[in-house]
Protein backbone atom coordinates (compact mmCIF):
# COMPACT_ATOMS: atom_id res chain seq x y z
CA UNK A 1 0.00 0.00 0.00
CA UNK A 2 2.79 2.20 0.96
CA UNK A 3 4.59 1.20 -2.18
CA UNK A 4 1.42 2.31 -4.51
CA UNK A 5 1.40 5.64 -2.51
CA UNK A 6 4.97 6.13 -3.28
CA UNK A 7 4.50 5.61 -6.81
CA UNK A 8 1.29 7.49 -7.25
CA UNK A 9 3.16 10.52 -5.46
CA UNK A 10 6.10 10.48 -7.90
CA UNK A 11 3.83 10.15 -10.67
CA UNK A 12 1.64 13.18 -9.71
CA UNK A 13 4.61 15.21 -9.01
CA UNK A 14 6.48 14.01 -12.27
CA UNK A 15 2.82 15.29 -14.52
CA UNK A 16 2.74 18.44 -12.34
CA UNK A 17 6.40 19.24 -13.47
CA UNK A 18 5.68 18.41 -16.96
CA UNK A 19 2.47 20.60 -16.65
CA UNK A 20 4.86 23.40 -15.90
CA UNK A 21 6.69 23.04 -18.97
CA UNK A 22 3.83 23.37 -21.46
CA UNK A 23 2.73 26.71 -21.99
CA UNK A 24 -0.30 27.77 -20.70
CA UNK A 25 -2.70 30.26 -22.18
CA UNK A 26 -3.52 33.30 -20.55
CA UNK A 27 -6.90 32.94 -18.64
CA UNK A 28 -8.40 36.14 -20.64
CA UNK A 29 -6.85 36.89 -24.41
CA UNK A 30 -8.49 39.72 -25.98
CA UNK A 31 -9.42 39.96 -29.44
CA UNK A 32 -8.03 44.09 -29.09
CA UNK A 33 -6.50 45.92 -26.40
CA UNK A 34 -7.56 49.52 -26.59
CA UNK A 35 -5.31 52.36 -25.22
CA UNK A 36 -6.38 56.23 -24.06
CA UNK A 37 -5.15 58.76 -21.48
CA UNK A 38 -7.70 57.39 -18.66
CA UNK A 39 -9.31 59.10 -16.56
CA UNK A 40 -13.10 60.45 -17.36
CA UNK A 41 -12.72 60.62 -20.81
CA UNK A 42 -11.79 56.88 -21.17
CA UNK A 43 -14.49 56.03 -19.25
CA UNK A 44 -17.12 58.13 -21.32
CA UNK A 45 -15.34 56.58 -24.73
CA UNK A 46 -15.74 52.67 -22.69
CA UNK A 47 -19.51 53.38 -22.08
CA UNK A 48 -20.00 54.30 -25.73
CA UNK A 49 -17.59 52.83 -28.00
CA UNK A 50 -15.70 49.97 -26.14
CA UNK A 51 -18.36 48.06 -24.36
CA UNK A 52 -21.15 48.80 -27.17
CA UNK A 53 -18.77 47.58 -30.43
CA UNK A 54 -17.68 44.27 -27.79
CA UNK A 55 -21.25 43.74 -27.62
CA UNK A 56 -22.15 44.33 -31.64
CA UNK A 57 -19.67 42.30 -32.40
CA UNK A 58 -18.64 39.82 -30.02
CA UNK A 59 -15.31 40.86 -29.99
CA UNK A 60 -13.49 40.94 -26.68
CA UNK A 61 -11.36 43.65 -25.93
CA UNK A 62 -8.81 44.68 -23.24
CA UNK A 63 -7.47 48.45 -22.21
CA UNK A 64 -4.42 50.06 -21.33
CA UNK A 65 -3.61 54.04 -20.19
CA UNK A 66 -0.57 55.89 -21.08
CA UNK A 67 0.19 59.73 -21.08
CA UNK A 68 0.69 60.24 -25.21
CA UNK A 69 3.99 58.88 -25.24
CA UNK A 70 5.36 57.93 -29.27
CA UNK A 71 8.48 56.52 -27.74
CA UNK A 72 6.55 53.90 -25.90
CA UNK A 73 4.83 52.93 -29.36
CA UNK A 74 8.26 53.31 -30.99
CA UNK A 75 9.76 50.98 -28.63
CA UNK A 76 7.29 48.52 -29.20
CA UNK A 77 7.35 48.47 -33.07
CA UNK A 78 11.16 48.38 -33.31
CA UNK A 79 11.39 45.74 -30.47
CA UNK A 80 8.46 43.44 -32.22
CA UNK A 81 6.54 43.48 -29.64
CA UNK A 82 3.54 45.12 -30.20
CA UNK A 83 1.07 44.51 -27.54
CA UNK A 84 -1.41 47.31 -28.05
CA UNK A 85 -4.09 47.67 -31.56
CA UNK A 86 -5.88 50.47 -31.30
CA UNK A 87 -4.02 53.68 -29.89
CA UNK A 88 -5.87 57.21 -29.13
CA UNK A 89 -3.48 60.15 -29.66
CA UNK A 90 -3.26 63.86 -30.53
CA UNK A 91 -3.36 64.35 -34.28
CA UNK A 92 -0.01 66.56 -34.43
CA UNK A 93 1.60 63.53 -32.83
CA UNK A 94 0.10 61.35 -35.33
CA UNK A 95 1.77 63.31 -38.30
CA UNK A 96 5.17 62.54 -36.45
CA UNK A 97 4.67 58.87 -36.22
CA UNK A 98 3.52 58.47 -39.49
CA UNK A 99 6.21 60.14 -40.91
CA UNK A 100 8.47 58.10 -38.65
CA UNK A 101 6.41 54.80 -40.43
CA UNK A 102 5.57 53.30 -37.05
CA UNK A 103 1.89 53.38 -37.73
CA UNK A 104 -0.35 52.15 -39.96
CA UNK A 105 -1.38 53.98 -43.06
CA UNK A 106 -5.19 54.40 -42.95
CA UNK A 107 -6.78 51.94 -45.46
CA UNK A 108 -10.39 53.55 -46.20
CA UNK A 109 -11.48 51.02 -48.12
CA UNK A 110 -12.07 49.19 -44.78
CA UNK A 111 -14.21 51.98 -43.26
CA UNK A 112 -17.69 53.01 -44.12
CA UNK A 113 -16.59 56.80 -43.77
CA UNK A 114 -14.65 58.84 -46.20
CA UNK A 115 -11.46 60.77 -44.93
CA UNK A 116 -13.28 63.66 -45.94
CA UNK A 117 -16.39 63.72 -43.55
CA UNK A 118 -14.59 64.84 -40.66
CA UNK A 119 -14.71 68.26 -38.63
CA UNK A 120 -12.06 70.25 -39.12
CA UNK A 121 -10.86 69.24 -41.96
CA UNK A 122 -9.33 65.59 -44.02
CA UNK A 123 -8.07 62.52 -41.51
CA UNK A 124 -4.79 61.97 -41.53
CA UNK A 125 -2.91 59.44 -43.74
CA UNK A 126 -2.42 57.35 -40.41
CA UNK A 127 -5.15 58.51 -38.51
CA UNK A 128 -8.86 58.12 -37.80
CA UNK A 129 -9.99 61.72 -35.98
CA UNK A 130 -12.20 60.41 -32.71
CA UNK A 131 -13.19 63.21 -30.52
CA UNK A 132 -12.81 66.83 -30.85
CA UNK A 133 -11.99 69.44 -27.71
CA UNK A 134 -10.25 73.18 -27.56
CA UNK A 135 -8.45 74.96 -25.25
CA UNK A 136 -10.63 77.98 -24.15
CA UNK A 137 -10.73 80.84 -22.38
CA UNK A 138 -12.78 81.01 -19.20
CA UNK A 139 -13.55 82.79 -16.46
CA UNK A 140 -15.46 82.48 -12.41
CA UNK A 141 -18.66 84.89 -13.04
CA UNK A 142 -19.25 84.28 -8.98
CA UNK A 143 -16.06 86.78 -9.28
CA UNK A 144 -15.76 88.21 -12.58
CA UNK A 145 -19.27 89.38 -13.12
CA UNK A 146 -18.56 90.89 -16.59
CA UNK A 147 -15.81 88.90 -18.00
CA UNK A 148 -14.00 88.94 -21.20
CA UNK A 149 -15.92 88.10 -24.55
CA UNK A 150 -13.23 87.98 -27.22
CA UNK A 151 -9.27 86.53 -27.04
CA UNK A 152 -7.88 90.18 -26.95
CA UNK A 153 -9.48 90.76 -23.39
CA UNK A 154 -6.96 87.91 -22.34
CA UNK A 155 -4.11 90.95 -23.58
CA UNK A 156 -6.39 93.98 -21.70
CA UNK A 157 -4.37 94.12 -18.21
CA UNK A 158 -6.07 97.66 -18.06
CA UNK A 159 -9.89 96.30 -18.66
CA UNK A 160 -8.81 92.61 -16.72
CA UNK A 161 -6.10 93.68 -14.30
CA UNK A 162 -4.79 90.31 -12.28
CA UNK A 163 -3.58 87.19 -13.38
CA UNK A 164 -4.36 85.16 -15.75
CA UNK A 165 -3.17 81.33 -16.50
CA UNK A 166 -1.83 79.87 -19.65
CA UNK A 167 -0.43 76.56 -20.59
CA UNK A 168 3.80 76.26 -20.50
CA UNK A 169 3.63 75.47 -24.13
CA UNK A 170 3.96 77.82 -27.14
CA UNK A 171 0.91 76.22 -29.09
CA UNK A 172 -2.01 77.89 -29.04
CA UNK A 173 -0.27 80.89 -27.09
CA UNK A 174 1.61 82.10 -30.13
CA UNK A 175 -1.90 82.23 -32.27
CA UNK A 176 -3.58 83.98 -29.73
CA UNK A 177 -1.39 86.49 -28.97
CA UNK A 178 -1.20 87.21 -33.07
CA UNK A 179 -5.00 86.98 -33.45
CA UNK A 180 -5.14 89.42 -30.79
CA UNK A 181 -2.29 91.87 -32.60
CA UNK A 182 -4.84 92.12 -35.32
CA UNK A 183 -4.06 88.96 -37.00
CA UNK A 184 -7.19 87.51 -39.19
CA UNK A 185 -7.49 84.41 -37.80
CA UNK A 186 -7.60 82.73 -41.00
CA UNK A 187 -4.08 84.46 -42.22
CA UNK A 188 -2.32 83.25 -38.25
CA UNK A 189 -0.28 80.31 -39.43
CA UNK A 190 0.39 82.05 -43.18
CA UNK A 191 1.82 84.64 -40.39
CA UNK A 192 3.67 82.13 -38.22
CA UNK A 193 5.26 80.40 -40.68
CA UNK A 194 7.67 83.85 -41.14
CA UNK A 195 10.66 84.42 -38.66
CA UNK A 196 8.54 87.91 -38.50
CA UNK A 197 5.38 86.61 -37.24
CA UNK A 198 6.91 84.38 -34.73
CA UNK A 199 9.14 87.28 -33.51
CA UNK A 200 5.52 89.25 -33.40
CA UNK A 201 4.07 86.58 -31.64
CA UNK A 202 6.67 86.70 -28.41
CA UNK A 203 6.60 90.44 -28.84
CA UNK A 204 2.40 90.51 -27.78
CA UNK A 205 3.04 87.63 -25.00
CA UNK A 206 5.74 90.01 -23.97
CA UNK A 207 2.75 92.55 -22.88
CA UNK A 208 1.23 89.91 -20.15
CA UNK A 209 4.30 87.95 -19.20
CA UNK A 210 4.70 88.93 -15.76
CA UNK A 211 0.95 88.58 -15.47
CA UNK A 212 0.82 84.82 -16.41
CA UNK A 213 0.66 81.82 -14.00
CA UNK A 214 1.52 78.90 -16.45
CA UNK A 215 0.37 75.79 -15.73
CA UNK A 216 1.09 72.44 -17.33
CA UNK A 217 -1.71 69.87 -15.91
CA UNK A 218 -5.80 69.88 -17.19
CA UNK A 219 -6.55 69.85 -13.65
CA UNK A 220 -4.84 73.21 -12.96
CA UNK A 221 -6.89 75.45 -14.60
CA UNK A 222 -10.31 75.24 -12.76
CA UNK A 223 -8.44 74.70 -9.75
CA UNK A 224 -6.95 78.12 -10.58
CA UNK A 225 -10.25 80.25 -10.90
CA UNK A 226 -11.76 78.23 -7.76
CA UNK A 227 -8.94 79.68 -5.71
CA UNK A 228 -8.89 83.05 -7.09
CA UNK A 229 -5.61 82.50 -8.01
CA UNK A 230 -6.79 84.45 -11.49
CA UNK A 231 -8.58 86.42 -13.27
CA UNK A 232 -8.95 84.39 -16.32
CA UNK A 233 -7.08 81.39 -17.57
CA UNK A 234 -6.95 78.89 -20.85
CA UNK A 235 -8.34 75.33 -20.24
CA UNK A 236 -9.15 72.31 -22.20
CA UNK A 237 -13.50 72.72 -22.49
CA UNK A 238 -14.09 69.76 -21.00
CA UNK A 239 -12.55 70.66 -17.99
CA UNK A 240 -14.54 73.63 -16.99
CA UNK A 241 -17.74 71.79 -18.33
CA UNK A 242 -17.11 69.08 -15.78
CA UNK A 243 -15.99 71.73 -12.80
CA UNK A 244 -19.55 73.61 -12.98
CA UNK A 245 -21.51 70.29 -13.83
CA UNK A 246 -19.74 67.51 -10.87
CA UNK A 247 -18.25 70.77 -8.75
CA UNK A 248 -21.48 73.45 -8.35
CA UNK A 249 -18.96 75.68 -10.40
CA UNK A 250 -20.26 79.41 -12.27
CA UNK A 251 -17.21 79.12 -15.17
CA UNK A 252 -17.84 80.80 -18.06
CA UNK A 253 -16.26 79.75 -21.36
CA UNK A 254 -14.78 82.52 -23.60
CA UNK A 255 -15.53 80.48 -27.16
CA UNK A 256 -13.79 83.28 -29.35
CA UNK A 257 -10.75 81.62 -31.10
CA UNK A 258 -11.03 78.25 -29.75
CA UNK A 259 -8.30 76.40 -30.50
CA UNK A 260 -9.93 73.81 -31.91
CA UNK A 261 -8.18 70.03 -31.95
CA UNK A 262 -8.86 66.62 -32.95
CA UNK A 263 -7.73 63.13 -31.20
CA UNK A 264 -7.01 60.18 -33.55
CA UNK A 265 -7.23 56.36 -33.35
CA UNK A 266 -3.79 55.00 -34.74
CA UNK A 267 -3.13 51.58 -35.32
CA UNK A 268 0.64 50.58 -34.48
CA UNK A 269 2.64 48.66 -36.98
CA UNK A 270 3.28 45.09 -36.07
CA UNK A 271 -0.47 44.84 -34.01
CA UNK A 272 -1.54 41.58 -34.00
CA UNK A 273 -5.38 41.78 -34.31
CA UNK A 274 -5.31 44.43 -37.61
CA UNK A 275 -8.52 43.92 -39.02
CA UNK A 276 -10.67 43.75 -36.00
CA UNK A 277 -8.53 47.22 -35.06
CA UNK A 278 -10.70 48.46 -38.17
CA UNK A 279 -13.56 47.04 -37.51
CA UNK A 280 -13.46 49.03 -34.04
CA UNK A 281 -12.23 51.89 -36.16
CA UNK A 282 -15.32 51.95 -38.51
CA UNK A 283 -17.85 51.30 -35.31
CA UNK A 284 -16.13 54.00 -33.57
CA UNK A 285 -16.63 56.61 -36.50
CA UNK A 286 -20.11 56.87 -37.22
CA UNK A 287 -22.56 58.79 -36.37
CA UNK A 288 -24.80 57.10 -33.96
CA UNK A 289 -22.14 56.00 -31.85
CA UNK A 290 -19.75 59.52 -31.59
CA UNK A 291 -23.15 61.20 -30.83
CA UNK A 292 -23.79 59.39 -27.99
CA UNK A 293 -20.56 60.25 -26.47
CA UNK A 294 -21.68 64.14 -25.46
CA UNK A 295 -24.25 62.75 -22.75
CA UNK A 296 -20.99 61.57 -20.82
CA UNK A 297 -18.36 64.48 -21.41
CA UNK A 298 -18.12 68.12 -23.27
CA UNK A 299 -16.08 66.50 -26.06
CA UNK A 300 -17.26 67.06 -29.70
CA UNK A 301 -17.90 64.40 -32.09
CA UNK A 302 -15.72 64.58 -35.35
CA UNK A 303 -18.08 62.95 -38.23
CA UNK A 304 -19.89 66.20 -39.86
CA UNK A 305 -23.43 63.82 -39.86
CA UNK A 306 -23.10 63.12 -36.15
CA UNK A 307 -23.91 66.22 -35.01
CA UNK A 308 -27.67 66.54 -35.93
CA UNK A 309 -28.03 63.39 -33.58
CA UNK A 310 -26.56 65.10 -30.29
CA UNK A 311 -29.17 65.45 -27.68
CA UNK A 312 -29.61 68.93 -27.61
CA UNK A 313 -28.72 69.20 -23.46
CA UNK A 314 -25.33 68.62 -24.27
CA UNK A 315 -24.77 71.02 -27.21
CA UNK A 316 -24.23 73.99 -25.34
CA UNK A 317 -20.63 73.08 -23.51
CA UNK A 318 -19.46 71.58 -27.28
CA UNK A 319 -16.87 73.24 -29.09
CA UNK A 320 -18.61 71.79 -31.99
CA UNK A 321 -21.93 73.45 -31.75
CA UNK A 322 -22.97 75.67 -34.42
CA UNK A 323 -22.98 78.53 -32.40
CA UNK A 324 -19.85 78.14 -30.78
CA UNK A 325 -17.46 77.79 -33.60
CA UNK A 326 -18.28 80.94 -35.22
CA UNK A 327 -14.91 82.64 -35.11
CA UNK A 328 -12.74 79.26 -34.74
CA UNK A 329 -8.89 78.78 -34.43
CA UNK A 330 -8.71 75.15 -36.20
CA UNK A 331 -5.23 74.28 -34.74
CA UNK A 332 -2.60 73.26 -37.64
CA UNK A 333 -1.36 70.06 -36.68
CA UNK A 334 0.94 69.77 -39.76
CA UNK A 335 2.65 73.08 -38.61
CA UNK A 336 2.92 72.21 -35.00
CA UNK A 337 4.38 68.21 -36.18
CA UNK A 338 6.52 70.39 -38.21
CA UNK A 339 7.91 73.18 -35.97
CA UNK A 340 7.11 72.11 -32.52
CA UNK A 341 10.82 71.19 -31.27
CA UNK A 342 12.27 74.20 -32.48
CA UNK A 343 9.53 76.37 -31.27
CA UNK A 344 9.01 74.53 -27.57
CA UNK A 345 13.43 75.75 -27.73
CA UNK A 346 12.33 79.24 -28.39
CA UNK A 347 9.52 79.57 -25.73
CA UNK A 348 11.36 77.77 -23.23
CA UNK A 349 14.30 80.33 -23.98
CA UNK A 350 11.88 83.15 -23.59
CA UNK A 351 10.77 82.04 -20.30
CA UNK A 352 13.54 82.02 -18.91
CA UNK A 353 14.17 84.96 -19.67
Amino acid sequence: MRKSLIIASALTITGLAAAMLVPTKPAFAADLTIVSYGGAAQAAARKTIYEPFSKVTGITFSEDEYNGEIAKIRAMVQSGTVSWDVVEIGEQSALSMCAEDIIETIDWRKLSIGRDKFIGGNAPDCGVPTFSGSTIIAFDKDKLANGPKIIADLFDTRKFPGKRGLAKRPWDNLEWALIADGVAINDVYKVLRTSQGVDRAFEKLDTIKKDVVWWVAGAQPPQLLADGQVVMTSSYNGRIADANKNSGKHFAIVWDAQAFSRTVWIIPKGSAHRENAYKFLDFASSPQVQANLPNYISYGPTNKEAMALVNPASLANLPTAPENMGNTLFSDAAFWSERRDELTQRFTAWLAK
